[in-house]
């Protein structure tokens, strides 16, 4: 029996299990190597006695890894877990590292890292472009090192394949000609600008996504004979509706004879928002205004009219980021697929 006033050990657990440490310890840390029945077995039994599972201090000390993959956030925490896009990514990543006894700890980059807390990480995925391009370098040089959706040098990435997927949205868009095509970015701008853009410069397609999908969407123009310089461009800086309804509005409010017959959208959420405010104009999807967004996320399809959009599948690329860092699968850069999907606001 255990003296009612000492805390309760993993060996405790054991003996009154009659199991191994290292069995109990597998049933907190590294389900997949026990079945079902035998880790609810000692699970429960651990929730009759009190034990709440290994010391991680201690584990980390002895074995010099902590099983805590971080992943860093180029935005703030609050944004990344409402945007549907940044959300599945880390419902993929989460979903391998459960599978393999890890834990997922949220390191958001604005204002700065909490380098405390980025110690105790065994790897990292560094997830979209950082306010700082150094800040990388500010984590353990030891640790596996990764990024998505951006490059770091001599590091394994992930992308999706961002040309090839808006060539091909805008050619279909632009099967049908429009007379006033237009661009809407997403921080695609080298300083911030949540407006037309006019001379602002733009940054470089190494440093943005964005900057990909605009030579995408450019390359089509040309195709069709548009000059890609005289399409009209807007940039949107937060992927919010209320960051991107009052540019929205700007364009939508313009005369009838200005005002953009497509809308090349770089995310569904600035497509949702031109949706959204077009219906409450009265204007005519796609009669009067024709609409494509990017990312394939649920609300796009489940609304009517249907959006027509890119899908990345964004669980896929966490659940392959997060094999990668643990060494599942080899740290080599992945491009992955994208998929068209033909909806009511640009058939």
């Amino acid at each position: 029996m255990t003296p009612p006033n000492r805390r309760i050990t993993i060996k405790d657990l054991a003996a009154r299990l009659a199991v191994s440490t290292a069995t109990v310890s597998n049933a907190f840390n590294r389900p997949d190597q026990l079945s079902p029945a035998l880790r609810d077995r000692i699970l429960g039994e651990a929730r009759a006695v009190g034990y709440l599972g290994p010391d991680a201090r201690g584990r980390s000390l002895r074995t010099g890894r902590s099983r805590i993959i971080a992943v860093v956030l180029a935005d703030s925490l609050t944004y990344s877990l409402n945007d549907a896009v940044a959300s599945e990514f880390l419902a993929g990543v989460a979903e391998v590292l459960d599978a393999h006894g890890h834990t997922l700890l949220l390191l958001p980059s604005r204002g700065g890292l909490r380098l405390e807390s980025a110690s105790m990480a065994d790897g990292f995925i560094v997830y979209g472009l950082l306010p700082d391009p150094e800040m990388h370098q500010q984590l353990p040089s030891q640790r596996p090192l990764m990024s998505v959706d951006f490059d770091l040098a001599g590091q394994a990435s992930v992308h999706i394949d961002n040309h090839a997927a808006c060539l091909t949205i805008a050619r279909h868009a632009l099967r049908h000609r429009p007379s006033r095509p237009a661009i809407i970015n997403l921080r695609s701008t080298l300083e911030p600008c949540n407006g037309r853009v006019i001379d602002q410069p733009l940054l470089s397609e190494s440093q943005t996504i964005t900057r990909v999908r605009l030579t995408g969407f450019h390359e089509a123009l040309s195709e069709h004979h548009f000059v890609p310089d005289e399409v009209p461009m807007w940039n949107i800086e937060e992927n919010t509706f209320d960051v991107c309804a009052p540019v929205i509005a700007e364009i939508l409010d313009l005369p009838d004879d200005e005002r953009p017959d497509l809308l090349l959208c770089m995310s569904d959420r600035i497509a949702l928002t031109v949706l959204t405010l077009a219906e409450q104009r009265g204007l005519r999807i796609p009669e009067d205004l024709r609409i494509t967004g990017f990312d394939g996320i649920a609300e796009g399809q489940y609304r009517a009219p249907r959006l027509t959009t890119v899908r990345q599948d964004s669980v896929e690329k966490g659940r392959v980021a997060a094999s990668m860092i643990l060494g599942l699968t080899p740290r080599e850069s992945r491009l992955l697929k994208t998929e068209l999907i033909v909806g009511e606001t640009a058939p």
